[in-house]
């Protein structure tokens, strides 16, 4: 799945209040810190994984764990 196509479905679980959230996001794609699934996640396994991320601060600690949701295999 494309990147911006994975942003857009981001999108639409980050809630505007936490726009800092979503840039981080973006950001962390954009420097390579964050790679997309290597298999398609379903919206609920998304859903989750932006859910724990929501819960804290934007971080290099809350980056590595969404990305170890997203692809289990980063080495982050």
């Amino acid at each position: 799945m494309p990147i911006s196509a994975l942003l857009a479905r981001i999108r639409r679980l980050v809630p505007r209040s936490s726009d800092e959230h979503y840039d981080e996001i973006v950001r962390n794609f954009g420097v390579g810190a964050l790679r997309p699934p290597a298999t398609p996640m379903t919206d609920g396994e998304l859903a989750r994984a932006i859910a724990e991320f929501l819960k804290h601060s934007p971080s290099s600690e809350s980056v590595a764990t969404l990305g170890r949701r997203l692809d289990p295999t980063t080495p982050l």
